[in-house]
């Protein structure tokens, strides 16, 4: 008997970069459709929620399809979720550009800011430091390197204040100050990184994501 694969459901909210992430979950073993359904991002195994682009103009185009209601409801019912790159930013309390706060949806407390660092945007191949017990980067050795594009990020989580099943895992990469790379809170895990243009260290992620699924 055949295993069914898992369904996932990218979230289209105007942000982009939707085709290739549709196209490495595919490659990776899941049944993906893109859409901005209310129904089909609810009913999925799994919903990513990519982003490129601006906090402000990223959440605003969330909200002009519910999709930060949806992400809520699914969390609420212990249903996973996938932030990257500002989708992973988004789901932090607020973002500060230019110094003007926008709120997020607050699933996490705490900011998105800009990085200090000599040279942004941080665009490129880095190293990232995960702990022992990830499920995220099983199997992924300290040595390989992910693909990041941003000039911004959350470098804290406040304890205390995630809601979810389990303590937050933290993944720390650098860049001019250690910065979080990715966050495992019960179903909901993000990478500030595009596991999608990541290579083969990318894949592994993306087929670890779709093994918490089934």
């Amino acid at each position: 008997m055949t295993a069914r694969h898992p369904t996932v459901a990218v979230l289209d909210y105007g942000s982009g970069n939707l085709r290739s992430a549709e196209r490495a979950l595919a490659r990776a073993g899941a049944d993906v459709a893109v859409t901005a359904d209310w129904d089909a991002a609810l009913a999925a195994d799994g919903l990513v929620v990519p982003g490129v682009g601006a906090f402000a103009a990223c959440m605003a185009g969330l909200r002009a399809v519910r999709g930060d209601q949806v992400i809520g409801r699914r969390l609420a019912g212990g249903r996973p979720v996938l932030g990257i790159c500002v989708g992973m930013q988004i789901l932090f309390a607020e973002g500060i550009e230019h110094g003007v706060e926008s709120e997020g949806c607050g699933q996490w407390p705490g900011r998105v800011e800009r990085l200090t660092a000599p040279v942004l945007p941080h665009m490129g191949w880095n190293t990232v430091q995960a702990p022992e017990d990830s499920v995220l980067f099983a199997g992924i050795g300290p040595a390989e390197r992910f693909y990041f594009v941003h000039s911004y990020a959350a470098t804290a989580l406040p304890m205390g204040g995630a809601p979810y099943l389990t303590l937050p895992l933290l993944t720390w990469a650098t860049h001019g100050k250690a910065f979080l790379a990715a966050v495992e809170n019960g179903p909901l895990t993000a990478t500030q990184f595009h596991p999608e243009k990541s290579g083969d260290a990318g894949a592994a992620l993306l087929a670890n994501w779709l093994r918490t699924l089934r």
